[in-house]
């Protein structure tokens, strides 16, 4: 299976195209750790956690330039990855040491009742391409602390620095504790959903295919964790800055190529500052430097993750200004290889247009004016989306009102 670099289109590594039979492997290696991990101690596990650390930090430098060139992250994104890694892996470390069950008294008469937190056993995740050991990293945390064993299954296009992690960790790692099966979803991923031996399935990836594994762990009563598609909405009140705003769109609506689940790709203006925040965007995005973070590491934005990406991305644009939507700056694919996206922002926009509804996870953001408060409040929460979601005010109180209205799981004010 061919891994390519997005920047160039060039191929960088080859890995294993697994198979159905493969998963079955793996879940039978997991199978004979188990029976030995269960009984290890909080002490046990949180050895193995910061040990994990560990590797990370004496590795960071190469793990992030892995990072940069697989997945095309310009560098100042992909250094600040390995430490925050580490530090979710020594938090969870501590956490092993707290797990705690309590007695429930006697629920009948004449026996006492205990409440005990027991690890599931043999538990999958499958990871995304935009963030592919931080997310791997986030489950092989909580999964190892509580003293399950786990496979991983990277996504297609960006193995390697998960490959490369459980290489440098193999010594500390207890044989079939942690394994990586690389493949496409169908059939890796599809038959770690369906094995029965396996108790849990943790994905971050988007909306269609959580539905889909939904579905099919049905049929075997599965446990899910899902973290999938957003369409943060970022509220500009009337008393908020437009420099900053702007500084605030660069960052929040292109970080990683706005191939993030949180990217703040609406913005909505109160029309009294509308023309002055628009203006401050665009000369705020114009300015970005857009290449290959592996010729420059002052580079703020890379490419998207492939031709199909890139394809993907076009077209929502295409179908905006067929629908009568503007596109102010950018739109177009740009450089002689690699899957380039100009940073693009569109106005002009129905509420209910594809691009405004639906996840582009691009470098693409839209820009709709609103005449008050609720009016903003009501076309934020109008998406099927309730990830992430910001607010911008000079008023503390005013933005936490808002804030407090809107339908996200994460508002940051």
């Amino acid at each position: 299976m061919e891994v390519l670099n997005p920047s160039t289109g060039e191929v960088i590594a080859e890995v294993p195209r697994g198979t159905a039979d493969d998963v079955e492997r793996a879940v039978g290696a997991a199978k004979k750790a188990w029976s030995e991990w269960r009984s290890k101690t909080p002490k046990d596990r949180m050895e193995l956690l910061l040990g994990l650390a560990d590797v990370i930090d004496e590795n960071a430098d190469e793990l992030a330039r892995l990072e940069s060139q697989n997945v095309g992250k310009p560098w100042w994104v992909a250094k600040d990855e390995p430490g925050v890694m580490a530090d979710s892996l020594r938090f969870f470390a501590g956490a092993a040491r707290n797990l705690e069950g309590k007695s429930a008294g006697e629920y009948v008469e004449g026996y006492t009742s205990m409440v005990r937190r027991e690890p599931l056993g043999i538990v999958a995740g499958i990871c995304p391409w935009n963030y592919p050991l931080y997310m791997a990293i986030w489950k092989i945390c909580p999964a190892l602390a509580a003293g399950n064993v786990q496979i991983v299954k990277p996504a297609e296009q960006t193995p390697l620095t998960l490959l490369r992690f459980c290489e440098l960790a193999q010594e500390i790692i207890p044989p079939g504790v942690l394994q990586v099966v690389t493949g496409d979803g169908v059939p890796v991923g599809d038959a770690l959903v369906r094995h029965p031996d396996i108790r849990l399935v943790s994905l971050t990836g988007d909306t269609a295919t959580g539905k889909l594994i939904a579905k099919n762990a049905a049929d075997t009563v599965k446990r899910l964790h899902l973290e999938l598609g957003g369409k943060a909405p970022m509220v500009v009140l009337d008393d908020a800055d437009p420099a900053t705003v702007a500084e605030a769109v660069k960052v929040g609506g292109y970080f990683n190529s706005g191939q993030d689940c949180t990217a703040s790709s609406r913005i909505l203006v109160s029309k009294a500052i509308y023309d002055d925040v628009l203006a401050a965007t665009v000369k705020a995005v114009d300015g970005m430097s857009v290449g290959d973070p592996g010729t420059d590491d002052e580079i703020e934005m890379g490419p998207v993750i492939s031709g199909e990406q890139q394809e993907r991305v076009l077209g929502f644009l295409e179908r905006a200004t067929a629908a009568k939507a503007t596109i102010v700056t950018g739109g177009e694919a740009v450089g002689e290889r690699g899957f380039f996206v100009q940073p693009t922002i569109v106005t002009d926009v129905a509420q209910d247009a594809e691009i405004v509804q639906d996840e582009v996870f691009g470098p693409v953001v839209t820009v709709q004016p609103f005449p008050s408060d609720d009016e903003a409040i009501e076309m934020a929460n109008d998406v099927r989306y309730g990830l992430a979601a910001s607010v911008f005010s000079e008023n503390v109180g005013r933005a936490l009102k808002v804030a407090a209205k809107l339908d996200f799981g994460t508002v940051w004010i």
